[in-house]
């Protein structure tokens, strides 16, 4: 029997959520503050700090699908606040490092394991655990917590890497993932049922989330093997690649270093990303809202290509020193833009393969966009350090952002449409 309440617990728990996505935004964002005190201080290449940050982003992606069943075995609660920790740990440890394998070791692997349990998946989690009505709006204001957490958090890491070096960052760092630890370990709840609730807006007839008690290595493997015989979790996930390329792996990345390639600080070229957060947030709460409308492979034919286009106007901009003017048109656009894609993507795959193995489903996706921003933060690298310039990464992300616009219009082509829930 459930209670009712004329305030729904689930906004708590969202709220909750938003903290954490927010602060593990924040937190990952820092490696692109990072890269030029590192060049300065220690003397490493773009290529080899690439190496640190490709291994921290492809965990915050590879993390996904196992970090979704840890929740559905221990718990929401317990699974945040073990992440919170090693998040701590290793960027503490990071104010000691010396060595390229220890910036690979803490920011790498200790922080690329941390955030990625709390990764996008989460959001997923909550919102199709806590809510019915009002999903993709949940979803997408979830997800923009990572835009408001840059928002916050660039300048400020900026400032004490510029002020006090590279190496008090990751202390700052620390202290924050260790604050949000306090909220959650005293009110987030797992799921509905543990206060006597149904999911908001659910009818007598919607069913709770299952709590699976296997092994959540064979559960994240047995959801794969369903989702793999599914065309549109194939193409879903290979656009996400493709986002994961063109977001954090090259903007969130190298944006900073590209910038002062021609003359424009380190503080002011964070502060541009930070302005991009603002309408990271707008973006992606209205991309939700639009989900819930719209079928999911026009919105998102339109961010990618969309996205494309911004992309090949950036390196004419900065060699014709119209940077100033350009750039911050460029951050409202792309901002937009920045992570859109993922209410659609949720949509796709709940209406592929239903709401108990979407969570989990869309953690393997998050794999492939973190792959595609693994990948491309160090082939950009490489480029810069090789040419001199990010003139031909930009060109190679805005490429894949054209593909990926012609490969989502086949997103649920041939499957049966799913009635959209009016709100």
């Amino acid at each position: 029997m459930t209670r009712p309440a004329s305030f729904h617990y689930a906004w708590v728990v969202a709220a909750l959520t938003f903290l954490v996505i927010l602060v593990v935004a924040g937190v990952r964002s820092a490696s692109g503050v990072l890269f030029v005190p590192l060049e300065n201080d220690m003397g490493w290449s773009a290529a080899t700090i690439s190496v640190a940050v490709a291994i921290n982003v492809t965990l915050y992606g590879a993390m996904g699908p196992f970090a979704a069943a840890l929740m559905q075995r221990i718990g929401l609660r317990r699974s945040i606040l073990l992440a919170l920790t090693v998040v701590a740990v290793s960027t503490a440890a990071s104010s000691l490092i010396t060595t390229p394998l220890g910036l690979a070791l803490t920011w790498g692997l200790g922080l690329g394991l941390g955030v990625g349990t709390v990764s996008m998946v989460l959001a997923t989690v909550v919102a199709t655990r806590w809510f019915v009505a009002r999903r993709g709006m949940v979803l997408g204001a979830l997800t923009g917590g990572a835009a408001t957490g840059q928002l916050i958090f660039l300048p400020l890491l900026a400032y004490v890497a510029t002020q006090f070096g590279w190496r008090p960052v990751g202390l700052v760092v620390a202290v924050c993932a260790l604050v949000v630890a306090i909220p959650i370990a005293l009110f987030m709840r797992d799921q509905p049922e543990d206060l006597g609730l149904r999911p908001l807006g659910a009818s007598d007839e919607t069913r709770p989330s299952p709590s699976r008690t296997g092994n959540p290595l064979g559960n994240a493997f047995a959801v794969l093997g369903r989702a793999s015989r599914s065309r549109d979790f194939w193409l879903v996930g290979g656009t996400f690649f493709v986002c994961g390329a063109s977001t954090n792996g090259f903007i969130g990345t190298h944006f900073i270093a590209a910038c002062g390639d021609h003359g424009i600080p380190e503080v002011r070229a964070a502060g541009y990303l930070a302005f991009m957060g603002v309408f990271s947030f707008i973006g992606t709460t209205l991309a939700g809202w639009l989900s819930d409308k719209v079928e999911s492979r026009y919105l998102l034919c339109l961010f990618y290509g969309s996205r494309g286009l911004s992309l090949l106007l950036v390196p004419a901009a900065l060699a014709g020193g119209a940077g100033e003017i350009v750039l911050p048109a460029f951050m409202i656009f792309y901002g937009l833009d920045w992570l859109a894609t993922v209410a659609p993507n949720v949509r796709s795959l709940t209406e592929a393969l239903g709401r108990e193995d979407a969570p989990i489903a869309f953690g393997w996706v998050a794999v492939m966009h973190q792959v595609g921003a693994g990948l491309i933060a160090l082939v950009a690298g490489v480029i810069r350090t090789d040419l001199g310039s990010y003139n031909d990464a930009f060109t190679l992300s805005a490429t894949l952002c054209f593909i990926a616009a012609l490969a989502a219009l086949g997103i649920g082509l041939g499957r049966p449409r799913v009635a959209v829930l009016q709100t």
